[in-house]
């Protein structure tokens, strides 16, 4: 790590308590260490999974930028959300707590709300503790559950933390009715004016000026979230003809429990795709919202290299949560398969990875507040349910001692080490995958004799606290 006097960046690309006391909590610094930390670049990429290229999840999406950012340092092939919808996962990662601990598991709850997280020190906060600056632009926590507390300003505001998009006219374009935002195609407006460019536009006016002291620099792409509304030459970019659809076996959901039946809600989004013959339409129109996002990741690169701050910055990059398009019969998130539950995140810290290189364990978004403080050289933080990934991003090979869980609703889990799932429902139902054999998790070994250790094993990690979902506050699906 670079010696004192030589400040470091840490650049995170993704997708409680009052302000004022949080120096109280703490206590104040010696004078003038400030100068020896790290910046921060937080960025939150929102419901990417793996379709893109350094991933493969889908062979031909275009995405130069994240696959450039991912030979710079470490892949985490492995990562796995902490709960795989917005809402929860976001308040999980900025606090360092489990939805099972806390209570929020919906998009609905207002997080602060859960006597957990009611007072709970954010990540940002924790940095503004100790000397830094923080800022934030675009979609960080859930759009109705903005955090005013955890920062020094926002943009486009502390309320607002999202900039709107240009609307296409006659929707729904995909022909579906009563979609609401499950809608595709392309929107006639310049890239200038979509709401992503906007919140980059800032974030390279920051990146471009100096600072007094440390910055932590939160900045939120929105797309590929619904609508998948994108200016014509994404579009363009994947011809229909050439769109593959995932391959979905008919009977897949047989051997499935019922509860992760409901969740996959086969009679709701599916079947509407299908009734309408919309499903390489939406698969075109996820890709070129992926790609749309990694123009804008490569702006914000460009400016990071151009700016003071270029020798010397650690790079992060995660979403919030993956994304299905037709697996399992089923659309969007709210489930705990792989295709919900697994991210791309990215390290690159320099004098710690080394470039190019993957490291394949399983780790979870939990893992982010006590890897940044331990980047950043700050105090242990107290109380975070994740661990480090610092060994990992030093030897990508370092193990890890235990399987990472996912959390979808009150005692549903999903546990994955580097081998197997193993699904948990509220109602003691299982299922059981085996990644070197079933990679697609078609079929359930749930009920395999031989797999009975298996099982006990990965049931050892799954979560001891399981607190009921806290009052449901306003705010749906964004």
């Amino acid at each position: 790590m670079p010696g004192p006097g030589h400040r470091l960046t840490i650049c995170l690309i993704v997708c409680g308590g009052m302000a004022a006391s949080v120096g109280e909590v703490f206590g104040q610094r010696p004078a003038g260490e400030e100068s020896n930390r790290p910046n921060v670049l937080f960025i939150a990429i929102d419901d990417l999974n793996d379709w893109i290229g350094c991933l493969g999840g889908y062979p031909g999406v275009r995405t130069p930028n994240f696959d450039r950012l991912a030979e710079r340092g470490v892949l985490f092939t492995g990562a796995h959300c902490n709960a795989p919808l917005c809402n929860a996962s976001r308040a999980s990662l900025m606090t360092g707590m489990r939805p099972s601990t806390s209570g929020v598991y919906t998009n609905s709850q207002s997080w602060r709300a859960s006597p957990v997280l009611s007072d709970a020190v954010t990540l940002s906060q924790y940095f503004r503790a100790h000397g830094y600056r923080a800022i934030g632009g675009g979609k960080i926590y859930h759009g109705s559950f903005p955090d005013p507390p955890s920062w020094d300003d926002y943009y486009p505001s502390q309320q607002r933390n999202r900039p709107p998009d240009p609307l296409p006219a006659n929707r729904p374009l995909n022909g579906i009715p009563r979609t609401q935002h499950f809608d595709w195609g392309p929107v006639e407006a310049p890239v200038d004016e979509m709401g992503d460019t906007k919140v980059v536009d800032w974030a390279v006016g920051e990146l471009g000026q100096s600072h007094d002291q440390p910055q932590f620099l939160a900045v939120g792409i929105f797309r590929p979230h619904l609508p998948w509304y994108v200016p014509p030459q994404y579009f363009d970019a994947y011809p229909l003809a050439d769109i593959a659809l995932p391959e979905v076996p008919a009977d897949d959901l047989e051997d499935i429990p019922q509860i992760g039946r409901r969740m996959a809600r086969p009679g709701g989004d599916h079947r509407r795709v299908l009734q309408h013959d919309q499903w390489h339409e939406a698969v075109r129109g996820y890709l070129a919202s992926i790609t749309f996002a990694d123009d804008l990741l490569g702006r914000l690169l460009d400016a990071l290299d151009r700016s003071p701050m270029r020798d010397n910055t650690i790079i992060v990059l995660w979403s919030d949560h993956g994304w299905h398009l037709g697996e399992k019969h089923h659309w969007r998130k709210f489930t705990l398969w792989e295709e919900s539950t697994r991210v791309p995140l990215m390290i690159v810290a320099p004098g710690v990875t080394q470039a190019g290189t993957r490291c394949e364990e399983p780790v979870s978004l939990l893992d982010l507040y006590p890897t940044l403080v331990e980047l950043a050289g700050l105090p242990a933080k107290e109380g975070v349910e994740g661990t480090s990934l610092v060994p990992q991003a030093r030897d990508p090979s370092a193990p890890r001692r235990q399987p990472v869980v996912a959390t979808h609703g009150f005692r549903n889990h999903a546990i994955r080490d580097g081998r197997y799932r193993y699904i948990r429902y509220a109602d003691g139902s299982e299922e059981l995958y085996d990644h070197r054999t079933d990679p697609q998790e078609w079929e359930n070994v749930a009920a395999r004799e031989d797999l009975a250790e298996v099982k006990q094993r990965l049931a050892s990690a799954l979560p001891e606290m399981n607190r009921r979902g806290i009052g449901r506050g306003q705010g749906g699906e964004q």
